[in-house]
């Protein structure tokens, strides 16, 4: 199969294979991703995927239609090489920090992209403020972390209260659509800033939809049982559970479920760890039916011819499928190598005016969002979400209802 000019194959192949760039001068980035510990497996295809990016960016290659995606370096600054350091937080808030420190003071890394957690997050963003460097936050999807008056933050993804209108606006339409509209909602969230944050907006819009908050379960992440978690659900019998966990939790929570024998009307999941191949190869046919908000459909190739090339050298690379935390991890690299270039410089200072100065249209990125546009608290302002549901261990994109690739199987009564 040929398209852009040469074989998907062929340049999945070169690109994994990481030849090395050579180049006069080199534009350093630190990642900050859990690479051991208890996020190693999503810190891991967060580093494989950025290494991808670096790659495209730096290699001579057919041109993919995206933004950056001619190759050949920084075209600004005479063809310079995007090197990308990558440095463990441990899923751990104060690693982070340190991290962040030694990456910007030892590597001079000229910004810094990361890092799953928002835990993480918001110890790596005090940092870079007080050095006056970049953070792209790359998938970190807390609220509060654009809300402290920042000047050297910048999200590119949408955060929770953006997924979670997306998700009250899903349960409007398609109990209009099938009649049965969503009465009642459990929130189960975990005891961090994300799952705070997380139920925190669902509660909020759960009370402005009129919609009964049935059960609110804060639990402990990474808990050796959540039986007693289950127990609850079971009784609360809601419409919707909605849970804010990461890929561990996800899996026992099902399992705790499913133990049980409850099998619930409806999964509406903020993402996290229900996203990862991890969770639906560790969930197996106890995920069939859960849905999720997501930053990225894969099944979006018609609006946005890029994916398959892209997600073509990432498996190649890694041997899966991007998904929505990987795909939003390229699409950051992008954003901040396409500001770099647009700066002309590596200074910091020039860094972040280019990315005020951002506008991207979705076109150009591999997101079925509207563009790329950062408001005064470094929030992009046009991540638009989609809703997933598994079908055969696979999500499919099922709302909104013009992108969707199947119908939603919607068992609310």
């Amino acid at each position: 199969m040929k398209r852009f000019g040469i074989s998907l194959f062929a340049m999945a192949a070169a690109l994994a294979a990481g030849a090395p760039a050579q180049a006069a001068d080199e534009v350093v980035i630190g990642a900050v991703y859990p690479l051991t510990g208890n996020g190693a497996a999503v810190g891991l295809d967060a580093k494989a995927v950025l290494e991808v990016g670096q790659d495209l960016l730096n290699n001579a290659h057919d041109p993919i239609p995206m933004l950056m995606g001619k190759g050949g370096g920084l075209a600004h600054l005479g063809g310079a090489k995007i090197r990308i350091v990558f440095a463990d937080s441990q899923n751990d808030p104060q690693k982070a920090r340190a991290e962040a420190e030694r990456l910007i003071t030892q590597e001079h890394a000229v910004a810094i992209i990361g890092s799953y957690t928002s835990a993480t997050a918001a110890t790596i963003s005090q940092v870079t403020e007080r050095y006056e460097v970049p953070y792209m936050s790359a998938d970190n999807s807390s609220p509060s972390l654009n809300q402290r008056g920042l000047k050297w933050f910048f999200r590119t993804s949408p955060h929770d209260e953006m997924f979670t209108a997306a998700m009250f606006q899903f349960f409007k339409d398609i109990g209009a659509k099938t009649g049965h509209p969503v009465k009642s909602v459990a929130l189960f969230y975990e005891d961090s800033i994300f799952g705070s944050d997380s139920s925190g907006a669902q509660r909020k819009l759960a009370g402005t939809s009129g919609i009964n908050v049935a059960a609110d379960i804060k639990y402990r992440a990474s808990s050796p049982s959540l039986s007693a978690e289950a127990q609850r659900l079971k009784a609360a019998d809601a419409d919707v559970i909605m849970p804010s966990s990461y890929t561990s939790d996800a899996i026992l929570i099902l399992r705790a479920m499913n133990e049980i024998g409850y099998k619930p009307k409806a999964i509406m999941a903020q993402a996290a760890g229900f996203q990862e191949q991890g969770f639906l190869t560790g969930a197996g046919p106890l995920a069939e039916g859960t849905m999720s908000r997501s930053s990225f459909a894969l099944d979006a190739a018609r609006t946005r011819p890029a994916i398959p090339a892209v997600n073509a050298i990432y498996k190649a690379k890694n041997g899966k499928d991007l998904n929505d935390n990987t795909s939003r991890e390229i699409t950051a690299l992008m954003v901040l190598a396409d500001a770099i270039d647009r700066a002309g410089s590596a200074k910091p200072d020039d860094i972040r005016k280019a990315l005020i100065a951002t506008d991207v249209p979705g076109s150009q990125t591999i997101m079925p969002w509207a563009g790329v546009k950062f408001d005064e608290t470094g929030q992009n302002t046009k991540g638009t979400p989609v809703i997933q549901q598994v079908t055969n261990g696979t999500y499919h994109t099922v709302w909104p209802f013009d992108l969707a690739v199947q119908e939603t199987v919607w068992g609310v009564k």
